[in-house]
């Protein structure tokens, strides 16, 4: 039996920032040995539709969706039975059985076992689900998958699932509940030993959910002397000690979500508690004494924002010397409270706008209050052009104690913005997926009508 992974592109343009997809070195992990598997990835290559095989398992995320459904279609016609899982399967999963054989919703471990199994004997199930939250011990990503990729040289790897807050534009929360699960430390060390790479992505959603875990494995790290990535939320600033900790574990770059410097907008996201222990510039210190680089995402589209409000966070990025950021046009999606509000108040420009023909990367997808939706899309392209600006990377140069710490992160800054400067201008209003139409299993279905109540 063979399977044949693929992480499908947004566009169908090459991507020059890829990194691993863990997904599928932990699926690889948990496919039976006697098992062929290939992994093909379409930001980096061509995937060869004809190329014999008994599977497809692909992980669907919102913005991959289209193309997914699409190649789907591909597989289909030549008789191969396709399996879907992800975050969007499993918000939308009648919407994803018009074009997949099999969902498999939440969590892959506990459960892809048997996937495999149905598939050898031909009675795959349509619907594969899980009453509780797989535990993550014992877990062992098999990175084979990747021999001959050419990836970021960044290991990604994952302490935890989850995370203990609850914003209005984020589907984390309905994804995982409060359910919030950690590796044993022991493994995460020695996974970073065997896979044996100077820098990794520790791709935890937010690795502070448990406090006291992560001072256990920041102190593991230190004998390992590497440095590594994360995601944080602003308010572990607070704790100068555990600050401290980071960086003598090797805490390199951190990706904060400031989301906006508006109070108002923070509360109405649920996310007010970023200003709890102090405003911006003081969280924004704590972690550039510690050396740490951070990488600001901005949010746009709630109600307090205006047209002045790019300017101001462009500025306000620049000016504390954040190595990289982005800004966004709010975006709901599948699973999140903010799709629900904005479609009960009648705002979303498009129902599904990832179904959509005629939606293009960065578009916004509702109405808000304080601009108009084509104000919000020129607003969040045009702080993206500003913050790389050539002008803009010199002046985030110069800070001794993070982008030219040492040589390494001088041209970790340098590499990252230029690569960043180049993907803003090269995704910026681009299709996603194909001009292919989408080709349902069932044809008498209407799109419109599949997955309504369920996203």
């Amino acid at each position: 039996m063979k399977i044949t992974f693929i992480r499908p592109n947004m566009f169908l343009k090459r991507s020059s920032d890829a990194m691993e997809p863990l997904c599928f070195a932990i699926l690889k992990s948990l496919t039976p040995p006697d098992v062929e598997t290939v992994l093909y990835d379409e930001r980096l290559e061509t995937i060869p539709c004809d190329e014999p095989t008994d599977l497809v398992a692909m992980t669907v995320e919102t913005y991959t969706a289209r193309r997914s459904y699409q190649i789907a279609a591909e597989y289909r016609r030549r008789g191969v039975p396709v399996v879907m899982g992800g975050y969007h399967p499993t918000f939308v999963p009648d919407e994803a059985l018009q074009f997949a054989d099999a969902v498999v919703l939440g969590d892959a471990e506990g459960i892809w076992e048997a996937v495999v199994e149905d598939a050898r004997h031909n009675r795959l199930q349509t619907i594969y689900r899980q009453d509780e939250f797989p535990p993550l011990a014992g877990g062992h990503p098999d990175r084979s998958i990747f021999r001959g990729k050419r990836y970021a040289p960044i290991t990604l790897l994952q302490y935890g699932r989850g995370c203990k807050y609850n914003c209005d534009f984020c589907s984390i929360r309905a994804f995982y509940g409060a359910n919030l699960r950690q590796r044993p430390v022991r493994e995460v060390v020695e996974e970073i030993e065997r896979v044996g790479r100077r820098h990794v992505f520790l791709v935890d959603d937010n690795i502070f959910v448990d406090i006291p875990r992560a001072r256990e494995l920041f102190r593991a790290l230190i004998p390992l002397r590497i440095l590594w990535s994360c995601q944080v939320s602003i308010d572990v600033a607070a704790d100068r000690e555990l600050v401290r900790l980071m960086q003598q574990s090797g805490c390199a770059t951190a990706v904060v979500g400031f989301e906006s410097l508006d109070a108002g907008n923070l509360r109405q996201m649920n996310k007010s508690w970023n200003l709890k222990y102090g405003n911006y510039e003081t969280s924004i210190r704590a972690l550039r004494e510690a050396g740490i680089m951070i990488y600001g995402t901005f949010v746009f589209g709630y109600d307090r924002d205006t047209p002045d409000s790019f300017d101001a966070a462009v500025e306000f990025a620049i000016r504390n010397k954040f190595y990289l950021a982005n800004f966004n046009p709010l975006t709901p999606t599948p699973g999140a409270r903010l799709y629900e509000r904005l479609k009960r108040e009648g705002r979303l420009i498009y129902d599904k706008w990832w179904l959509e023909p005629g939606y293009r990367y960065g578009e916004a997808t509702f109405h808000p209050r304080g601009m108009t939706s084509d104000e919000l899309t020129a607003g969040c392209y045009r702080a993206r052009t500003q913050f790389n600006r050539y002008g803009s990377i010199f002046r985030r140069t110069f800070d001794l104690r993070t982008n030219l710490r040492t040589p390494y992160r001088f041209g970790v800054y340098l590499l990252s913005n230029l690569i960043s400067r180049r993907e803003v201008h090269a995704k910026q209003n681009q299709p996603l997926g194909s001009a292919a139409p989408l080709e349902p299993r069932h044809k008498t279905a209407s799109l419109l009508a599949v997955g309504d109540d369920s996203a």
